[in-house]
């Protein structure tokens, strides 16, 4: 299952004149300092933040009745009726809340103009993301002003002009909507690539919600780049159940889910596989259990499960398996590779582990390849860095040379490498299965290139989709897209850590939809990030030595670098006692540590 972190109030850490904003979660990490700013009228209260507002309360004065009406505005039932009772007659017929729905944070309700029966007010926030059709989340900075009219109508103030669109509080939203994601096929179909959506309603109402926005498809940007099982014409055929066909709390505790589909075309046993592999773990991972009973025009639909579907029979799809289990930990040690058990660190046979120039290395997914960044030891103008490949526990040979190389990062199924070199050039290096051997290939990187000089980071995600990068200190995620004539691109890069607040150094895929950051500051040196930019969560910094100059993840794991250890972070340790601690072996040496991918 993913991760899960409570939210709490936004805080803000001020480092130099730039704000950091973070999510802190309650993972044993201290909250942030709130900087200090003076206090508005109707300053939204954020101690505890409503779902849904019944009703307007009479007598309310107009700054507290915007108040609440901003409180009502999250609750997007009936076109957001609940807020429409705020609103005077004639406005609440015409009022267009789907025009947009903007999220900001620290919301001021200023006073502009107050007579005995009118009132205009300034609303002030920063704009941290939109809402888009489908509940897609795309992150923003900047800042939001417009103003909201009101007027008394016997006896009650009520909202007499408003902007189109609707503005959501950030506390507010994040208390309301629900971050879920729908799971889509890598282009090879082995296995699952999630895309994020904001989805709010009851649990019971969840699975229609999810499979609705899974039947309508990806997000347009995504779209390129993964395919869906479900389109082509599928739909729902009534309503869905539980397994045994009651309505009631469809999706809440036990009792499992039926589906009824409509328009599936002919499928083999693969196909089959793979649409119920969308399913199942879209369904699985918003905390809707199984049996998965699926139907196709009321029969089973797939002979082979008539009684339903469970996690493990699709489980070689998981998007939250990991191959770290097997392969294990390594580090760059001291320019070498060397493995690292509970016991100690053990050099790897071969080049890798003879080595003393290393500077980074990556992995292969089965732990099997090494692609390596060593010191040419040559004097400028000549290149200083080599991009060396070559089989764990053998030779190497040298692919490309360049002034600056980042850190490899593998593809999936382990025939490729990617690697930026001189800061503004993607590349890939092809390796032939058989062979061992490598050719060179650019990237279309024209779209990251755009945003800044120099790229110092690029992470491929275990499906082989997205690719993080840090770009002048800033860190974009965009898609790996396959060209029609078989080139790669990296396209549509959207900043997702917006208010970083200082420059990212290092950064790795923990799950398929979040990504670990460290960052140059000494007060939060480590955050996790949503793919699409709605979270910021700080990791403890507990045993930390700032700065942290290197990162790698896993599912269940982060590990990081500071200036005198490698420290280890367990995801599954109690809130209380879940801090960094000192991996054996590498600790006062220069060391980096290395998980497959």
């Amino acid at each position: 299952m993913t991760p899960r972190r409570r939210s709490a109030l936004l805080s803000r850490s001020v480092c130099g004149a730039i704000v950091l904003a973070v999510l802190v979660t309650v993972s044993g990490c201290a909250s942030l300092p709130d900087s200090s700013t003076p206090q508005a009228i109707g300053t939204i209260n954020r101690d505890s933040p409503g779902s849904s507002v019944a009703a307007p309360a009479p007598g309310r004065e107009p700054d507290l009745l915007l108040r609440d009406f901003f409180k009502a505005s999250t609750d997007p039932t009936d076109r957001h009726l609940a807020a429409r009772q705020f609103l005077t007659a004639g406005v609440s017929g015409s009022w267009d809340d789907a025009a947009s729905a903007t999220i900001v944070d620290k919301v001021d309700v200023l006073p502009e103009t107050r007579s005995a029966d009118k009132a205009t007010y300034t609303i002030r926030a920063n704009k941290v993301g939109q809402l888009e059709p489908g509940g897609l989340y795309v992150a923003e900075e900047g800042s939001f002003e417009t103003k909201i009219s009101l007027e008394l109508l016997d006896g009650e103030w009520r909202i007499s002009e408003l902007p189109a669109g609707v503005i959501l509080d950030r506390a507010q939203f994040l208390n309301t909507y629900q971050r879920k994601s729908l799971y889509f096929l890598d282009p090879a179909g082995t296995t699952v690539v999630p895309d994020p959506r904001w989805v709010s309603g009851a649990q019971d109402q969840m699975a229609s919600q999810l499979i609705g926005l899974l039947i309508d498809g990806p997000k347009a940007a995504l779209a390129p780049a993964v395919r869906n099982e479900l389109g082509d014409g599928v739909s729902v055929r009534g309503p869905i159940t539980k397994a045994d066909g009651r309505t009631a709390q469809v999706g809440v505790g036990l009792g499992g889910i039926r589906i009824d589909f409509a328009g599936v075309p002919p499928m083999d046993a693969q196909a089959k596989q793979l649409f119920a592999a969308q399913v199942i773990w879209t369904l699985a991972n918003a905390e809707i259990s199984g049996p998965y009973v699926l139907l196709a025009d009321g029969e089973p639909f797939d002979e082979r499960f008539p009684n339903g579907w469970t996690t493990a029979d699709v489980a070689s799809m998981n998007p939250f398996a990991t191959s770290s289990a097997t392969v294990g930990l390594h580090a760059l040690r001291e320019g070498s590779m060397v493995s690292v058990t509970e016991t100690g660190v053990t050099p790897v046979p071969g080049y890798f582990g003879s080595a003393r120039n290393m500077r980074s290395l990556a992995l292969s997914q089965d732990g099997k390849l090494v692609a390596a960044v060593a010191d040419t030891g040559r004097p400028a103008p000549e290149p200083a860095s080599s991009l060396m490949v070559g089989a764990y526990e053998d030779g190497a040979a040298s692919v490309l040379e360049g002034g600056a190389i980042t850190r490899p990062t593998w593809a999936p199924d382990n025939s490729a490498i990617w690697a930026a070199v001189n800061g503004n050039t993607v590349i890939r290096v092809l390796r032939e299965p058989g062979t061992g051997r490598t050719s060179v290939v650019n990237v279309d990187a024209g779209a990251v290139t755009a945003l800044g000089a120099t790229i110092t980071e690029l992470r491929l995600s275990r499906d082989g989709v997205r690719a993080a990068l840090i770009v002048d200190g800033k860190v974009y995620l965009a898609i790996v897209t396959q060209m029609p004539g078989g080139e790669y691109a990296l396209t549509n890069p959207r900043a997702v850590a917006i208010g970083l607040g200082s420059p990212a150094l290092s950064l790795d895929w923990s799950t398929s939809d979040t990504i670990v950051v460290a960052r140059a500051a000494s007060d939060i040196p480590v955050v996790q990030v949503a793919v699409d930019g709605s979270r910021m969560d700080a990791l403890p910094s507990r045993n930390l030595t700032a700065p942290v100059v290197a990162v790698d993840a896993s599912t269940t794991t982060e590990f990081v670098a500071d200036s005198r250890a490698v420290f280890q972070l367990n995801n599954n340790d109690p809130a209380g006692d879940r801090y960094w601690r000192e991996v054996p072996g590498l600790t006062g040496v220069k060391a980096i540590p290395v998980l497959p991918g």
